[in-house]
């Protein structure tokens, strides 16, 4: 058992050697790509969620 898991931490020693990690600047831009993603998109079901609130507001009052 020891030695598989031995074996297994050598093999993810190598395949890390392999990755081809990002720049700081590859990895800052991607960041602001993907907050700024997030952002837009929680303000766009925001926004849906309360249209669709007040949508049922007024069918509930009819």
């Amino acid at each position: 058992m020891a030695n598989k898991v031995a074996n297994f931490l050598k093999e993810v020693k190598v395949e890390l050697i392999k990755v081809s990690w990002p720049t700081r600047a590859e990895l800052r831009s991607s960041s602001i790509v993907v907050i700024t993603s997030v952002l837009l998109l929680g303000i766009f079901i925001w926004l849906c969620d309360i249209m669709f609130a007040r949508m049922v507001n007024i069918i509930i009052k009819i």
